[in-house]
């Protein structure tokens, strides 16, 4: 069993900054992908950002690419997104995630365990 709780969403000007945590419960935190996920009022929630179990390797979707990072720490039993020039359409509620399979990292059904999620609202 994994528990995931994230925080640090709040409000950001367009062109501003804000970072996601997100804390993971257990101690096989390092066997599972990690990623993070959002979800606009009205909309699917959309793939976001994974990184591999061992940290390797990143995926991003197209629209956030080259403005988000995301990153995991082990040691803390923690991954976070860095969320740099912030549009407007990136409000959603953001999630985190993990899964220990090979399925698809873009599908939100791959996942074994979410979080609550976290606000991030970005005004113009």
């Amino acid at each position: 069993q994994v528990q995931l709780v994230e925080s640090g969403g709040g409000l950001a000007q367009s062109g501003g900054s804000l970072r996601l945590s997100c804390a993971a419960s257990g101690r096989t935190f390092s066997t599972y992908a990690m990623a993070w996920f959002r979800q606009a009022p009205g909309r699917e929630r959309e793939f976001v950002a994974l990184r591999t179990s061992g940290g390797g390797t990143t995926y991003y979707a197209n629209s956030v690419k080259g403005r988000f990072t995301i990153s995991r720490d082990n040691a803390k039993n923690t991954v976070y997104l860095q969320m740099n020039s912030l549009k407007p359409e990136d409000t959603a509620v953001y999630f985190c995630a993990s899964k220990s399979n090979s399925a698809s990292y873009s599908s939100p059904t791959s996942y074994n365990y979410w979080g609550q999620g976290t606000q991030v609202t970005v005004s113009s």
